[in-house]
């Protein structure tokens, strides 16, 4: 099979073109009215090309310069018609880039799929996009050894998204005798290595021996910051041979080689039309700022509470098809009890977490007492998933599902998820999608929490998209005041690990082997901690489990010690065994609890309350790090 590597450049939040400062004060170039309007006649044109690969890569210019509405208007009917999968990959690429999410799903299908026809191109396409799915098939493709090739790129999909294996994978094969394999990892890693790799890749400029090869390392030395490698990309925009050209020019954009717009001007009538639009694309994204810092830690408190709203808690956030974020919490009106008042509020964020859009109302409070505990999830059918539960009194507490086919923009009427009497709770962010396409809601279910206040853990379960649900066969108890705030993973084995709030000093335990219908007899997790909720998902780019709960029990302690410091733990055996790996929060003053998490391309998302800013108040952060900080080595 034939491969050839096709350059592609993803940047996240691009701002308007006028704009030039930026954070970090690095040189944007200004484009005159003319020269822009020509990059744009080069992009246009080509991608109403009858060449098919040179207008997809029109398409990613359009994108990166701004004008990704145009891309989807120009290639979502192109996909209906295409049978070839890797021009299916192609054209699902610069949709999901231009900002429809949703075609992921198309290249994780491919790259699931028999025919290995496309499973290259989905693996480079998802990679260039940072979308790898759940991870599983990517993983897949990463442990095999048969196609390398396909191991390569899934190395780089996977190491772009923290998989710290990947990328010690990708230095290996930058250092092996394979020339295929080294320059196609010195490209990847042109794009998502650090500076470090800098002398590896110039210690291979003395093993290539071919023009090309050699330019593949010059223009990823010159991505990573090196002057060498900017002065051979500058040079390589004059090539003869129009692969070195196209490539220089594609580079350009990534290297924020400024110093060569001169030359890029000059290629926009490059007899070789893939130069002119490779040319055309980096000019706009040198007139726009550079993406963020991959390596930024976001952390904003972003629902304060006031004397009006004492409490902003239980969050969830969820990632919407264009690339916006999505965040909904509970808003507490007059005080701070789990029986006041309360509505579920929302807001949006279109630059991964950094600003962010004015309140918006999701869920008026229907309930007697309130609504509360959001959970936010993505159905097998693509739309959006409202939980929330409506508590009507002491012994009146009901989990309700509304969807949403427009992007959480409306909602449908509710649907009843706890169809017993009783008081069913069920966490914030708690919702678990099987891989079968089940549905489990969490619960812990009291028939009257002021008169018994003891609760058992067990799951309603839907099997058909959350049209319909009924109550599990089994459930799990335990001493004191029972097995509480449930939260479900499936393990890679098929079956279902439960974790459990208790008053025993420790996080329980349960499994099931059936999909949720009954749980074995409770045990610990053998991590300790005090009465308080965990959260537990899989890491996608490294399969392995990350657990948020608060390290800090202490025996005898008011709910068995104060909710601080938030600590992350990693478990690479399936929850057997954990490694602490550092703490979110450690402010001894501060309490933090009731975690949401997500994942978003190279991003772990989170939501958190914490005390404060007056006492007896919540407020609620959202706190986004890259994967990589959990794989941190520190003292």
């Amino acid at each position: 099979m034939s491969f050839t590597i096709r350059i592609g450049i993803f940047v996240v939040g691009l701002l308007p073109l006028s704009q030039t400062a930026f954070a970090g004060g690095a040189e944007v170039i200004r484009l005159n009215p003319e020269i822009h309007a020509r990059c744009l006649e080069v992009l246009r044109a080509g991608l109403q090309g009858e060449e098919f690969w040179p207008s997809i890569h029109a398409a990613e210019g359009l994108t990166l310069g701004g004008y990704g509405d145009e891309v989807l208007r120009s290639l979502t009917p192109r996909l209906s018609t295409e049978s070839d999968d890797q021009r299916r990959c192609g054209i699902a690429r610069e949709l999901v880039r231009a900002g429809a999410r949703q075609y992921a799903g198309l290249m994780l299908g491919i790259l699931a799929g028999k025919d290995p026809h496309g499973h290259i191109h989905a693996a480079e396409s998802l990679y260039k996009v940072a979308e790898i799915g759940d991870g599983s098939s990517m993983r897949a493709a990463f442990t095999q050894d048969e196609n390398m090739r396909l191991k390569l790129m899934a190395a780089g999909a996977l190491g772009r998204c923290g998989n710290n294996d990947a990328m010690s994978f990708l230095r290996q094969s930058l250092r092996g005798e394979d020339a295929d394999r080294r320059r196609i990892a010195s490209w990847i890693l042109g794009r998502i290595g650090t500076q470090s790799d800098v002398p590896m890749l110039r210690q291979q400029l003395l093993r290539s021996d071919d023009k090309l090869s050699r330019a593949y390392i010059q223009h990823s030395m010159a991505s990573l910051g090196d002057a060498e490698g900017h002065r051979a990309l500058a040079a390589n925009l004059s090539d003869t041979d129009p692969a070195i050209r196209t490539y220089a020019a594609a580079f350009a954009g990534d290297a924020r080689a400024t110093e060569a717009a001169d030359k890029l001007k000059i290629m926009l009538s490059d007899s070789h039309p893939d130069a002119a639009i490779r040319a055309a694309q980096s000019l706009l994204v040198l007139a726009s700022p550079p993406a963020a810092d991959p390596n930024e830690d976001i952390s904003q408190l972003l629902y304060q509470a006031t004397k009006q709203n004492p409490r902003y808690t239980e969050g969830s956030v969820i990632s919407l098809n264009n690339g916006d974020l999505l965040f909904a919490v509970t808003e507490f009106r007059d005080t701070a009890s789990d029986f006041s008042k309360a509505r579920i509020v929302g807001r949006r964020s279109s630059d991964g977490g950094r600003s962010w859009q004015d309140k918006i109302v999701l869920q008026e409070n229907t309930g007697g007492m309130n609504v509360m505990s959001a959970s936010l999830r993505r159905l097998p059918n693509n739309s959006i998933a409202l939980f929330y539960l409506q508590k009507n009194s002491h012994s009146d507490l009901r989990l309700y599902l509304r969807t949403s086919s427009d992007e959480a923009i409306t909602f449908s009427e509710p649907v009843r998820v706890t169809g017993d009497a009783g008081y069913h709770v069920v966490n914030n962010d708690r919702i678990t999608i099987l891989r079968s396409g089940r549905l489990l809601a969490p619960a812990a279910s009291t028939p009257d929490v002021q008169r018994i206040n003891h609760f058992v853990s067990h799951c309603y379960i839907s099997d058909d998209n959350g049209v319909t649900w009924r109550n599990g066969k089994g459930h799990v108890d335990a001493d004191r005041r029972g097995a509480m705030e449930p939260e479900v993973v499936q393990l890679s084995d098929g079956r279902l690990l439960m974790l459990i709030r208790t008053q025993l000093g420790f996080i329980g335990k349960s499994y099931s082997d059936d999909g949720g219908e009954t749980w074995s007899k409770m045990t610990s997790l053998g991590v300790r901690g005090p009465e308080a909720p965990s959260t537990l998902r899989r890491i996608p780019s490294t399969g392995d489990l990350l657990l948020i709960w608060n390290n800090c029990f202490v025996e005898g302690a008011d709910h068995g010690g104060k909710r601080t410091p938030l600590t992350a733990a990693i478990s690479r055996d399936e929850g057997q065994s954990w490694k602490v790996v550092g703490n979110l929060e450690t402010n001894p003053a501060k309490t933090f609890s009731y975690t949401s998490l997500t994942f978003s391309g190279d991003r772990a998302v989170m939501s958190y309350w914490e005390s404060g800013p007056a006492a007896g108040q919540l407020s609620c952060r959202l706190r986004s790090l890259p994967v990589s900080w959990f794989y941190q080595v520190r003292d």
